[in-house]
């Protein structure tokens, strides 16, 4: 009988084993750097020593009022103190924090509301109207916090009968939290844009959250107390994990409410930011900023965006404004990017188009993904690495979701193979770096935000006079790609595009509404599909 010599009277006990956790980045900040500022907001500033202790004081608040393992926090916030309080305050509760998309419609929210089962809603008075509307929807009735930012100058009804800061007030700073029973223990839960029917609710272990917070620390080459401005909203995969990271390098947080070009340069330079991440329309911000709103760069600035490929002139123009572009590509199944376009310094010396083509390529593994790789879905082979195979993208790892809320189903189906299916189809390249070529679920990416075709397609499909409608990404300068209506009216109707995109903005979101509608026949095949991938291209020309 075989014997493992490793496995005799050498067993996990406290002293040699603890939970993954991104909770104990924090309190190691706090302890080292207790005065390095953690944050700033406006005038605010808040040292580690604060920011940890108001964190525990949210805590406990919290779990004055029942909050425990397993129970969501449902927060609809800005780039705000307290939404980075939120990300360790709830979970040393052992809650499950649910960040919402401040820009989703009432009925979506109080689907969220419903399938999370918030317990508790903290919510800004910003987004009053649209949570009040959500709320009347719901059928939970969670406990309402309002948050009142000093940096918000406009109006909003209260909705609950207490305020973040008497909540935070009534706690106790000595909590005395611990990491979670098990590092696989729900952390975060994000819900994603369905393809079709309800979003799906995707949901983050202790562990993931832990090696991607300081996975994004290795692959942005971020040293001791970076400086990073929150140009990417934190709702989003919990803002790829970075409010967990910079407590790896206590770095300083500088919260930003809304995304004005003014701003964003006087809080650069003030500042001296050194990271910050966004989809196009950021960089767009920057680069047509009127010349007196801009502001000399106190260094070179380094810019992720994980969205499309920027166009080679807007990599040209960042790079003469002061910001070195790093392109990431992920999905919310796993906490945000996983993929890096690890620049090769050997490609310096291709030319300016050369270089643009392997800058278009999403790359490769973060160092804490355990793989990543093209497959054929029906036999889960890998497609030859040669360019021009188009096969499915798929991940594996710890930095992978732990699957859907209460969706058995199209768990079992994104894990199929022991491979995670991000549905997005690619090619590899002999060097194994990966190359987008479609979206199998036709997610349009505008601004960073996912948007569903198919639920575009149903809001025009309403319309008395539309026949056949199919909606697709058109290339944008600024957003990435927007929405573009190919529509089919039914015989003897009649509408104009105003008209049909006025209709769907009162029916969707408005950043969901497609920008151009062009009334055709649409194409398809002998079985009555639509061709999609001919709309993409007529599109183009749109």
């Amino acid at each position: 009988m075989s014997r493992n010599q490793y496995d005799i009277d050498l067993d996990k006990n406290p002293a040699n084993y603890q939970p993954l956790s991104p909770l104990s980045y924090l309190a190691r900040s706090a302890g080292v750097f207790p005065d390095q500022v953690a944050i700033v907001h406006g005038s605010l500033r808040r040292t580690y020593r604060e920011f940890y202790a108001r964190s525990r004081k949210l805590a406990s608040a919290l779990a004055q009022r029942g909050i425990g393992r397993g129970d969501t926090v449902t927060v609809m916030l800005a780039n705000t103190p307290a939404m980075l309080e939120c990300h360790y305050g709830v979970p040393m509760t052992g809650g499950v924090l649910n960040t919402l998309n401040t820009r989703l419609d009432a009925q979506v929210l109080a689907f969220t509301f419903d399938h999370a089962e918030t317990k508790i809603l903290i919510t800004d008075r910003e987004f009053s109207p649209v949570i009040k509307e959500a709320l009347s929807l719901a059928k939970v009735k969670p406990l309402v916090i309002d948050y009142d930012d000093p940096e918000y100058s406009g109006l909003g009804e209260r909705l609950g009968k207490i305020e973040y800061e008497e909540l935070v007030a009534a706690g106790d700073e000595n909590y005395a939290w611990s990491l979670p029973p098990d590092e696989w223990d729900a952390i975060a839960l994000n819900y994603t844009s369905g393809t079709t029917g309800d979003p799906k609710g995707v949901v983050y272990h202790h562990r993931g959250a832990a090696l991607l917070a300081m996975g994004n620390i290795v692959t942005a080459s971020m040293a001791k107390h970076p400086v990073y401005l929150w140009t990417l909203p934190m709702f989003h995969c919990n803002g790829w994990c970075f409010p967990w990271s910079l407590s790896v390098v206590a770095g300083t947080h500088v919260c930003l409410r809304q995304v004005r070009a003014a701003q964003m340069f006087d809080l650069i330079a003030t500042h001296k930011v050194t990271h910050l991440c966004g989809a196009p329309i950021v960089m767009a911000t920057l680069l047509n900023a009127p010349d007196d709103e801009k502001k000399p760069l106190p260094h070179v600035v380094e810019f992720f965006t994980a969205a499309a490929p920027p166009p080679e002139a807007v990599l040209a123009a960042m790079k003469d404004a002061g910001f070195n572009v790093t392109h990431l590509y992920g999905l919310t199944e796993c906490y945000g990017p996983t993929v890096v376009n690890d620049w090769n310094t050997d490609w310096d010396a291709l030319s300016l188009a050369e270089q643009a083509a392997k800058k278009a390529r999403q790359g490769v593994a973060y160092a804490v993904l355990d793989a990543l790789d093209v497959k054929d879905p029906e036999t889960m082979q890998p497609v030859p690495r040669d360019g021009t195979t188009i096969g499915e993208v798929m991940m594996r790892g710890n930095v992978v979701m732990r699957g859907y809320l209460k969706n058995k189903k199209a768990t079992d189906s994104a894990f199929e193979g022991g491979w995670f299916h991000t549905g997005d189809l690619g090619v590899m390249y002999p060097d194994g770096y990966v190359q987008l070529k479609d979206r199998s679920k036709d997610i349009i990416i505008s601004g960073g935000e996912n948007i569903s075709s198919i639920e575009v397609e149903d809001a025009l499909f309403k319309h008395p006079a539309v026949g056949g409608a199919a909606v697709v990404a058109k290339p944008d300068d600024k957003w990435g790609e927007t929405p573009c209506a190919f529509v089919e009216l039914k015989p003897g109707k009649t509408a104009t595009a105003d008209e049909l995109i006025a209709w769907c903005r009162d029916n969707l979101a408005r950043y969901k509404v497609p920008r151009h509608v062009v009334f055709t026949e649409l194409p398809k095949t002998s079985t009555g599909k639509v061709q999609k991938f001919r709309l993409r291209e007529m599109a183009k020309a749109v």
